[in-house]
This record gives structure tokens, sequence and C-alpha cells, in this order.
């Protein structure tokens, strides 16, 4: 027997609309309600819910970087090479800096560049990325953390080329990993949270205060030499050692020639657990301000 449709003055009340229509929704909808508190309170749920305009952004820069170069991905192979030949020549021959053991100068160095550069390349990507992103983040309500986070993406398709490099040098002057070399995917996660922290302190005072941008190729320039790139921070005397470390790219840089030069580079562990300390200092404080401040971005752009 079929059932009579109801008739005008039977049909659902007002009331009772949202709750039919919510039934009849899909579960597979999502939909965004803007309220007081709630961004707030699903703030990391709805990282994971917008993962996908992550990956189109991160494509995004991607071809962006390589699509319309006249060099293209070979930079990434140019600039860590010229740095290490001119790094050789002042501080293997002209300074003539030691190394760790028998490690040749070159591969020493190359092994510093790769997390410096990653950290380098992420501070610059990153820090510039909500400006450069200004008309999207004026449009929709999206979690603001995904832009700098995308723009990383770049640096690591670089990092990835540099190690292909590093370990055609490594083959070339004959120095193998032994079993520390399982512990690599660790520092390099400790290198993004390094490179994150400034790169999302100061992308949030870039939206503010743009005069921010140059900053960031003195912090560079800067802290390649201070950082232990082009020498071993054995070199450093025993009594400043444990400060030097505060610097948090001196832990990352001993770790990866830890893990990579075959045990000849010792990890100066004192000196490493400062280095990690600063590291999550400036990840939190990087996290808290920009999360303090992504209310204001869209107004500021």
């Amino acid at each position: 027997m079929s059932t009579p449709l109801p008739s005008a003055d039977q049909a659902i009340p007002p009331s009772a609309a949202p709750a039919a229509a919510a039934q009849a929704e899909p579960l597979s909808t999502r939909r965004t309600i803007l309220e007081a508190g709630r961004a707030e309170r699903n703030y990391w749920g709805d990282l994971w819910h917008y993962r996908e305009l992550f990956a189109i952004l991160a494509w995004r820069d991607i071809s962006v970087r390589y699509k319309q170069t006249v060099i293209g991905a070979a930079w990434a192979v140019i600039r860590p090479f010229l740095t290490m030949v001119v790094f050789t020549i002042i501080f293997g021959h002209v300074a003539k800096l030691r190394t760790d053991g028998t490690v040749p100068y070159p591969v020493l160095v190359f092994a510093g560049m790769l997390p410096w550069f990653l950290f380098a390349s992420i501070l610059g990507e990153a820090s510039n990325s909500l400006v450069g992103n200004a008309n999207l983040i004026g449009k929709v309500y999206f979690p603001r953390l995904i832009v700098p986070c995308a723009s990383a993406v770049v640096a690591l398709v670089d990092f990835a080329i540099t190690f292909v490099m590093l370990a055609l040098v490594m083959a070339w002057f004959g120095v193998l990993p032994n079993w520390h070399v399982i512990l690599l995917p660790f520092f390099i996660v400790l290198a993004i949270a390094a490179s994150l922290g400034p790169a999302l302190l100061i992308t949030a005072l870039n939206v503010k205060y743009r005069d921010f941008r140059y900053i960031i190729p003195f912090i560079v320039q800067f802290g390649l030499y201070v950082s232990p790139v082009g020498f071993s921070s054995a070199v450093v005397p025993a009594e400043w050692r444990f400060l030097y470390s505060l610097n948090p790219m001196v832990g990352v840089i001993d770790g990866f020639r830890w893990c990579l030069l075959g045990g000849e580079s010792t990890l100066y562990l004192p000196g490493f657990l400062a280095s990690l300390a600063v590291v999550a200092l400036f990840l939190w404080l990087g996290m808290r301000y920009f999360r303090k401040t992504e209310k204001s971005f869209a107004d500021l752009l």
C-alpha cells in the first residue's frame, strides 16, 4: 500500500526543517561553520581536512620554481658545489682547519651544507609565503599554517637533489656511512623543525612589518659563517663549545655528520641537547606567535 503525501497543512514544521535537512545531507559532506571559538577548537582537525589544499599549494610552488627557469633543478647542484669549492679553498687550504679524523675536507663541508641549505631554503620560502598568497588568504577560510608549510616542500625537493650529490661525492672519496645512517631521518625532521620555528615567526611579522623580508638574507649570510658548515665544531675551544651549541643548527649539522661520515665525526651530547632545547623553544615561539596573529592576516594583507 502506498503512503499518501502530506498535504500543505500537514507539512513539516519550520522548526523540524534543519533536522530533516541534516538527515538528508550525505555524511561525507563537510561544512565550515563560522562562529566564535569554533575555529580555535577545530584548528588542528582542519589541518587534516584541508590536506588537499596543502598538496595543491605545494605542487604549485614546485612547478613555479622549476617550470620557467633557465637552470632549473641544476641550481640545487650548482649552489652547494660552488660553496664547497670556496670553503675548501678558504678554510681547508688557506686557514688549514682540521677535519674529523680522516674525512676529506670536501666531504666534511658538503655534509654540513646539506642541513644548512635545507634550513636556509625553508626560511626563505616560508617567510614570504603569506604575502605571496595575499589574494587567497583574503577570500576563503582555511588554517593559514598550511601556506608556509606547503612552501617548505620546495626546499625538500632541493634537499633531495643535494643529498644525491653528497652521495656521489662520498662515493668519489670512498667515504661510507655506518649504522648511524639509520638515524638520519630523525635529524632531517630536526632540521625542518629548526627551520619552521624562525620561519613562522618571521612570516607572521612580515605580514605587519614588510621590512622583515630584508632580515632573511642577513640571517642566512650571518648564520652560514657562525654555524659549523665550513669547519668542524670540534675546533671550538672546550670552554666555549656548550655556549656555541646554543646555535640550534650546531646540533643539526653535527648530527648529520655523525650519521653520514661513518662514525669519524663525534656527537657532543651536552651541546646537542642544548641545540635540541633551543629548536623546541623557537618552534614553540614561532607557532604561538603565528597562531596569535593569524586572525589579523586577512585584514593586514
